[in-house]
């Protein structure tokens, strides 16, 4: 059984690491050719349609101008770009139904001043996600859309979107372009933090993305003209995908500083043992990941499991960080989206969200900062996509 295990936990560390397929192809048109069109270098005060398209985005992903609807590539940008977009739509290409994002770029200057309008309508609140492994701009948006919905967030929404590949078997080249674009981001996240106007940011990341959070906010700490950088205060760490014991050495000494905590700052991660693509990260990698809590330690899980307790190993405690295991009600095939997919876990990350540190659903464990969970007994088949306010799955182009 051991032996057994142990080849399916190698099989998908080696799907997850791309290492069976060729490097990324430049392609066949010159990435110049795809920038070339107008459209593609957004004029000082050209309108956008507010209304329309609801939703800010920032990329580092190259776009593609030369047909009629404008998309976002795999590939490298050559700057980055601002834009609006809103809820991508199904549209029929040859006999496939396939995802497509309304949306337009829009001028850096007029993006800031249009993010700065509808920030001071809503008190001061900016919601910034940032996606994982495996994503391309049409599934970004619609996981972004589906946060603004599920959430109510009041303010505005914006999505970061860095070249991910949207392969199951490019896991490596969206390693490397994650690490490419950490100055992107955190120079992104340190204008932002820097805007007097912005009084709070909720920071929500996904999987990889934590990898680009958890620095840039260490950077914005060091080098922003906001001494105290408190207005990046609600940090939601969703399945990440970052070595844990890295997490547990470094966050106390910056992120989670006595400072920061004292200032209102505080991180909660989303966990589950029941995460093949985590489990698949450790493989990859030789140590485990801050979303999974898998014992690395076979004292630590001979000792939790001679207590009677389940054998899940967890960040030391940390004040300002909650854990909050979704193990239990865990969905879909990977479990790696649950605050996305799971209706216990939605409801959870709804509150976080709002500011809430506290919530009666939760189950406490004999760690205080750790929080289980679990399905209600009296609706113990809940409908997830509409409590997550989820729309049918398509396929992206």
């Amino acid at each position: 059984m051991r032996t057994t295990r142990r080849l399916l936990v190698a099989g998908a560390a080696l799907t997850l690491s791309g290492c069976s397929i060729a490097a990324v192809d430049y392609g066949e048109i010159r990435h110049a050719d795809y920038v070339a069109d107008p459209r593609c270098t957004a004029q000082p005060g050209a309108p956008i349609d507010g209304e329309a398209l609801p939703l800010f985005f920032a990329t580092s992903r190259l776009p593609d101008c030369r047909t009629d609807t404008i998309s976002l590539l795999r590939h490298r940008g050559d700057k980055m770009r601002f834009g609006r977009f809103a809820t991508p739509r199904e549209t029929e290409v040859g006999k496939k139904k396939k995802l497509r994002t309304p949306m337009a770029f829009q001028d850096s200057g007029d993006w800031w001043r249009a993010l700065q309008a509808e920030t001071d309508k809503r008190q001061g609140r900016v919601l910034l996600y940032v996606h994982g492994y495996r994503e391309t701009f049409e599934t970004t948006s619609k996981d972004t859309a589906q946060i603004a919905r599920m959430t109510g967030f009041v303010g505005p929404v914006i999505e970061y979107s860095w070249p991910s590949q949207g392969e199951v078997l490019s896991y490596a080249v969206d390693e490397t372009n994650m690490y490419h674009d950490v100055r992107n981001f955190r120079d992104f996240l340190k204008a932002l933090a820097e805007r007097p106007w912005v009084k709070e940011i909720v920071v929500v990341s996904h999987s990889l993305g934590a990898r680009l959070v958890i620095p840039a906010i260490s950077y914005v700490d060091r080098t922003s003209s906001n001494a105290d950088s408190s207005n990046i205060s609600n940090v939601i760490l969703a399945s990440p995908d970052i070595d844990r014991e890295t997490f547990e050495r470094d966050i106390e000494e910056e992120v989670l500083s006595a400072r920061r905590v004292a200032v209102g700052r505080r991180i909660t991660v989303y966990v589950s043992h029941a995460d093949k693509a985590l489990a698949a990260s450790r493989a990859l990698h030789g140590y485990p990941r801050l979303g999974s809590p898998y014992c690395f330690n076979p004292f630590e899980a001979a000792d939790l499991n001679a207590k009677g307790l389940p054998v899940r190993c967890y960040p030391a405690a940390i004040s300002g960080l909650t854990v909050i295991d979704t193990t239990d009600v865990s969905r879909t095939t990977t479990g790696h989206s649950n605050f996305l997919r799971s209706a216990v876990a939605c409801r959870d990350f709804i509150d976080v969200v709002a500011g809430e540190r506290t919530r009666p659903e939760r189950t406490a464990t004999q760690l205080a900062h750790v929080f289980w969970l679990l399905p209600d007994p009296a609706n113990p088949k809940p409908d997830d996509a509409a409590i997550c306010n989820r729309l049918p799955e398509v396929e992206a182009p």
